[in-house]
């Protein structure tokens, strides 16, 4: 689990592109992140979890 344990696995994971580049957050918990951070809360996607099984 530990490889796929990141925010840029969680289903809460947002990304968006702006004028100043890609801002990422976290639309559960409502701030901004990074793709390798990890939290505790983390729900991985669909095919994550099918991955780990």
């Amino acid at each position: 689990m530990k490889d796929y344990h990141c925010c840029a696995t969680c289903q809460h994971f947002k990304a968006e592109k702006n004028e100043k580049g890609m801002h990422y957050y976290c639309s559960r918990l409502g701030y901004g992140t990074k793709t390798h951070y990890k939290f505790n809360c983390w729900d991985p996607k669909e095919h994550i979890k099918k991955l780990l099984q």
